[in-house]
């Protein structure tokens, strides 16, 4: 078979597994655990997380708790609560997970247990109800599975178990409620139908307001706990467990929780973005390589043309040759070293690092290696990935500077591991600080702050260190034709072409290609919901990819023969506005979909979405700049320059 005809079937097998590639399957992160009837299961706690207010939906705050905050006053047990080890991807996102005094026993049904009786000072029960009012929700675990409620889609009509219960609700009547009963029903599976072995596949917890007179009966004639606002209220805490069988195999005990809302909007958006892509990739290249094709050919025929031999102007003009206006005038300024290389290189070799980096970490996540059964695998291969891939960003940003006839070597390589990674850090230091004020299970221990500090400097640098010291014993990269000494004058542009509205329609495309997946990976990460779809998460990645190409190569192609050569920040700057975009979308979602009270949860709010926006501004930026550089020396290869 001849190589020419494998490009038609690998692009057919391509087209044919594309679905399959929306609904990634998951490897289980962590073996499973087998019990007998009557073992112990543990049940652990997580931190207590806000999420959608039941009166109108809307997220009223971003501060988490440790669950065994004292406000909140939760039974303890014997001897104290114990951390159980978490991942480092764990820690960052908030997770403090501790044991319970909760008594789970496999098989065996436990009806009204107590657990411990609380009286609540004034303070607290303020703080209580002011938690539930804003949807605070409480977040165990059982045998590693989160305990849920299960909850009906009312658009697709199917089950699922939606992780974390509330901590209370309002009720009309009777104010606001403390949930101080829990029902947990247990699912449990039969491993080769052996009755010694059987595994937990499925949690739900049912919590309810019970007053109790006297002692617990857990009965339902009991009213619930309204938190009054003066005074001190002792509330009786008390649990029941319910055990019952499942066919649901252990390997697929997590589906009932990776729920995708509204998936037809995923496909209806992700064709849309499809078809709008392969139209304007064909439309840029039918234009280009017309264009292109029709001006190389008259350029090298007015260089085989002897002057001497011609009639002056008018020779040149009978023989359909006149060179007046295009991108060749440009080309001994085209290559010339923009304004401050030495950032631009820097912020390239950043770009390059995150580009490579976050392809690899959706490839991981795409194939299942990263599954919602280990905790924090995603944030802990996020970070293991940039530290190691601190070679390739040093690497790109010493060839890039050095292509530029760079003199501040030493500069470029201390500041490419140095400028974006220390940006980050100081913010995320400095959000930090507000979590601690707030008492936040958000915030990051100082540790673990230590620990990323150390991972920094001792793997990260180091391999940045090498990297360019790599890049800069390489030969540099020559271009096709010599720069001029004296640049040229760059006459005046059209209203389109000027920065800000050629920034702002280069980058509103690919920032189109990205927005339905944007709000879904929004709602996941301020709601606490488990985000999976990397599937649908790949395809927009590579549909963005090829629209910020795409897309910048033409703004480059106008600019050149609008005979303006400072094409190397415009296309950077141009592609990177859909970090802009992201950040004004996230400004958007801050008013339509989060209500947040006080100055900490604003902060906070703003912070994490500006430092989201500035990494992808980075990675489009260098995007569209790769894709201008690689159109640039394709183009004036092509030509002849005497």
């Amino acid at each position: 078979m001849q190589l020419k005809d494998l490009a038609p079937r690998a692009l057919l097998s391509l087209l044919a597994i594309t679905p399959h590639l929306a609904s990634a399957f998951y490897l289980p992160g962590v073996a499973p655990t087998s019990y007998k009837p009557g073992d112990k299961v543990p049940l652990n706690v997580n931190s207590i997380k806000p999420v959608a207010s039941p009166s109108d939906s809307r997220l009223h705050s971003v501060v988490s708790y440790d669950y065994y905050h004292p406000a909140f006053q939760f039974c303890k047990p014997e001897g104290g609560p114990e951390y159980v080890s978490e991942s480092l991807g764990s820690i960052l996102f908030g997770d403090r997970i501790m044991t319970s005094p909760f008594d789970l026993r496999m098989a065996q049904n436990e009806t009204c247990k107590s657990l411990c009786t609380v009286e609540y000072p004034e303070k607290g029960l303020q703080f209580m109800k002011k938690r539930i009012m804003q949807g605070y929700s409480m977040n165990w675990l059982v045998d590693g599975l989160p305990a849920g409620q299960q909850i009906v889609d009312q658009l697709t009509g199917t089950t699922f178990y939606s992780p974390g219960f509330l901590l209370g609700q309002r009720d009309k009547d009777a104010g606001v409620l403390l949930n101080n009963h829990y029902e947990i029903w247990v699912e449990y599976h039969l491993v080769n139908k052996d009755p010694n072995q059987l595994r937990v596949v499925g949690v739900v917890v049912q919590p309810s307001s019970k007053k109790y007179d006297g002692e617990p009966d857990c009965k339902d004639n009991h009213g619930g706990i309204a938190l009054g606002d003066t005074g001190s209220q002792e509330v009786k805490f008390t649990y029941s467990v319910y055990w019952r069988k499942s066919p649901t195999a252990w390997a697929t005990r997590w589906d009932k929780y990776l729920h995708v809302f509204d998936p037809k909007i995923h496909w209806f958006w992700l064709v849309d973005t499809a078809i709008i892509v392969v139209i304007l990739i064909l439309t840029v290249m039918s234009i280009l390589v017309r264009a292109l094709k029709r001006d190389i050919a008259r350029y090298n025929r007015l260089d085989s043309i002897n002057l001497d031999d011609l009639n002056g102007t008018s020779a040149l003009e009978e023989d359909g040759v006149q060179e007046d206006s295009g991108w060749k005038l440009v080309h001994g300024d085209v290559f010339r070293t923009p304004a401050r290389p030495l950032l631009l290189s820097v912020l390239l070799g950043n770009g390059v690092q995150l580009f490579v980096m976050t392809g690899c970490t959706i490839l991981f996540a795409l194939l299942g290696f990263l599954s919602p059964s280990n905790r924090g695998s995603l944030g802990t291969i996020t970070i293991l990935m940039y530290t190691l891939l601190s070679f390739v960003g040093g690497y790109a940003s010493a060839r890039t500077y050095k292509s530029w006839q760079g003199e501040q070597w030493k500069m470029n390589i201390a500041l490419t591991p140095l400028l974006v990674p220390g940006i980050v850090f100081s913010s995320f230091f400095f959000l930090d600080l507000f979590l601690w004020a707030k008492q936040s299970s958000g915030a990051v221990p100082f540790t673990t702050m230590l620990v990323i500090i150390g991972i920094w400097f001792v793997i990260s640098i180091p391999l940045s260190f090498a990297g360019s010291w790599l890049g800069f014993r390489g030969p540099a990269i020559e271009p096709p034709v010599r720069t001029n000494q004296i640049p040229r004058q760059i006459p005046p542009a059209q209203s389109w072409l000027k920065p800000v509205p050629s920034v702002l329609i280069v980058g509103l495309l690919p920032f189109g290609a990205i927005f339905v997946e944007l709000y879904f990976i929004m709602s996941s990460i301020w709601f606490s919901r488990i985000y999976y779809m990397f599937g649908f998460l790949f395809l927009c990645y590579g549909l963005m990819i090829a629209v910020a190409a795409s897309v910048t190569i033409l703004m480059t192609y106008f600019l050149l023969c609008a005979e303006n050569y400072h094409w190397q920040w415009r296309s950077f700057i141009g592609a990177g506005m859909s970090g802009g975009y992201i950040f004004l979308n996230c400004l958007l979602y801050l008013i339509t979909k989060v209500k947040l009270g006080g100055l900490a949860g604003i902060v906070l709010y703003i912070g994490y979405s500006a430092l989201i926006s500035m990494l992808f501004f980075i990675l489009t930026g260098s995007i569209g700049y790769f894709a201008s550089w690689w159109f640039v020396h394709r183009i004036y290869r092509s030509i002849k320059i005497d």
